[in-house]
Order: C-alpha cells, then structure tokens, then sequence
C-alpha cells in the first residue's frame, strides 16, 4: 500500500467514527395529573410536580419513556407516607398508574425504571440519581350545615347544601319534617335540597337535616341541625337573610 493509500484509509476510518451516531440514552420524563371537585361541586384537573389540597383526590401517574423503541422497559411505582419510606402503601410495575388519596397527611410518589435490550441494561435513574418524586398533600377534614336557606327562585341561597366542606370521603344527609317523615336525602358532598316535596316548594317553618360523614383523617361526623325555610323572608337590601 502506498504512503496515499494508506494516508486515505486513515482519514476514512476516523471519519467512519466521528459520524457514527451514538446510541440513544434510555430515560422517562415522568408526569403527574390530579384531579379533584371544588365547593361548587366541578371537576378541576391539573398537571403539576405537587398538589395540595381536599381529598378525594384522584391522580394518574405516567412514565412516559423516551427512546425505548428497542428495549424492554421495566417500571415501577412506589407510593408512601412522606418521611416514611419503609411503610409502603403501592409498589406498582406498569407504566401508568391510577390512584386516589382518601387519607389525610403528606404522601411521595416515586418511579423507578430498568431498560433492557440483550445484556446492555440502562436504569433510570441513573446511578447516583435521586428517583422522579412527585408530592401530594391532601387536608384535614372539615364539614359545616347551614341552618336556613329560602326556596324562592330570587338566586339567592334557592337550595340547601353543605356550607363548608374538606377531604370528605362519605357523606350521606337527610331531611326530615317535624314529625320525622323523611323528604330527601342525598349522599354527594355537594348535592342539595331544592325545599321541594312531589314538585312542590314545602310551606315555611322548621325542619331538621341528618348528616352522617367521614373525613380524610378519619373524623367521624354526626350532625343534627335545624333547617329554618324562609321563602317570604328577604333583607332590605333584597338578600336573604340566611346562615
């Protein structure tokens, strides 16, 4: 081989090599939804690192791997109380997963992941690497009944419904008159009386509401309470005068 030839296979072989292109690293770029109701009784979503808020709370965790074509991935999820690694409430291997938090207090949320083709095995995170964590933190139970509401169709307090509410995770409340005939009764948290019997509004008076309840932190929750009904009864401003 001449000095040419042989100067030319060089540069083509450092070429071969500087223009191979490198293997793809195996990774996830993990994602967190919840989804939770408000006080008016609608579904909010959102896609977040952390939440904080009122149970129930209804959260799907995804991997979403990335350049795992010609692998076989491995995942798993791990769910616990935060601070508490050892008392693990889910030890999950999907790649998604769906859960809801009844309970009350701070929880962790990890992924970890194995890619594997043949004997080349690609862990995420990488070694030395803390794993994807995610955060939720779900309330302490609270629970309040207002005691009057006027069924008049002014748009002013027309229903009757939970006053204030938190991490309630069962709930069921009735109406009785007052001689203790039952008129309705409803077990969503944030459903309500229209003050209607058959269609039609009852007369003004007293009547009583049962409410039996659990919270998020395991809060037990009887309530017995008055329900005064007011349809003629307005402020002078034009409001209801209700609590």
């Amino acid at each position: 081989m001449t000095f040419n030839k042989y100067l030319s296979a060089v540069i083509s072989l450092v070429l071969l090599v500087a223009f191979t292109a490198p293997t793809a690293a195996q990774t996830c770029l993990p994602t967190a939804t919840f989804t939770h109701t408000n006080d008016e009784g609608q579904e909010i979503t959102e896609t977040a690192e952390s939440y904080s808020g009122s149970a129930p709370v209804k959260a799907e965790f995804k991997a979403n791997p990335v350049d795992a074509d010609d692998y076989t991935a491995r995942f798993e999820w791990i769910i616990y109380e935060t601070g508490k690694e050892n008392n693990i409430l889910v030890h999950r291997f999907e790649q998604d997963i769906e859960y809801t938090f009844l309970h009350s207090g701070s929880f962790t949320v990890e992924l970890k992941a194995t890619f594997s083709a043949g004997s080349d095995e690609t862990p995420y995170p990488a070694e030395g690497e803390a794993p994807a964590r995610f955060t939720v933190s779900v309330s302490e139970s609270r629970l309040e009944m207002p005691n009057a509401f006027s069924p008049n169709d002014d748009l002013r307090n027309d229903t009757y419904k939970v006053k204030n509410h938190q991490s309630i995770v069962e709930f069921h409340a009735t109406i009785f008159n007052r001689w203790g005939q039952k008129l309705y009764s409803w077990d969503d948290v944030n459903g309500e009386w229209d003050g209607k019997v058959n269609g039609k509004v009852v007369n003004d008076g007293v009547y009583f509401v049962n409410v039996s309840a659990k919270g998020a932190d395991g809060r037990v929750y009887h309530i017995r309470k008055d329900i005064n009904v007011l349809t003629r009864f307005t402020n002078s401003d034009g409001s209801s005068s209700t609590k």
